[in-house]
């Protein structure tokens, strides 16, 4: 029996949406993929959250990960984004449950305190420590596929009880 798991972490968002997979195999994490789903402000959102669902079943049916981990709102001064980013992320979970996914749901302060060590971190820092965790160049990566990445990483910490890297 094989020890190797594979996470898809995902970063909701109504404009862009962040994927990233990565597996474990005894404790060691590799990037498989990293991927974004970007839609125009000018399309209806009902357009875009199709678009968000179809794309998230295409990349769990071509990944089969073995769990998906999604972050979860954070606390936002507009009250208007928060709620746009409820439909992307409900979007999101009701996509995992489809495809039979187990999902679960870490705040932002929660995965960049199990990735970076500091729940207050920066996206730059985020970055960081996922190009260091993972031997990968994030460079032209885009933000929401670095916090992708982060997303799977806190998941894998928190299923191994390994706590930080």
């Amino acid at each position: 029996m094989s020890d190797t798991v594979v996470v898809l972490g995902i970063d909701p968002g109504t404009i862009t949406t962040g994927i990233g997979a990565v597996s474990s195999e005894s404790g060691r994490p590799r990037a498989l993929g990293w991927w974004s789903i970007t839609t125009s402000s000018r399309v209806p959102l009902p357009e875009r959250l199709r678009r968000i669902h179809d794309e998230i079943v295409s990349r769990i049916e071509a990944e089969r990960p073995d769990e998906v981990a999604v972050e979860d709102v954070f606390l936002a001064r507009n009250v208007r984004s928060a709620l746009k980013l409820g439909h992307a992320r409900g979007v999101v979970l009701l996509a995992a449950a489809e495809c039979g996914a187990p999902v679960y749901e870490y705040a932002p302060r929660e995965v960049k305190k199990s990735v970076v060590g500091i729940g207050s971190a920066s996206k730059a820092q985020v970055a960081s420590m996922v190009a260091r965790l993972l031997d990968v160049d994030v460079s032209g990566m885009k933000e929401d596929e670095s916090d992708a990445l982060a997303v799977a990483l806190c998941h894998l910490h928190k299923r191994d009880g390994s706590g930080l890297p």
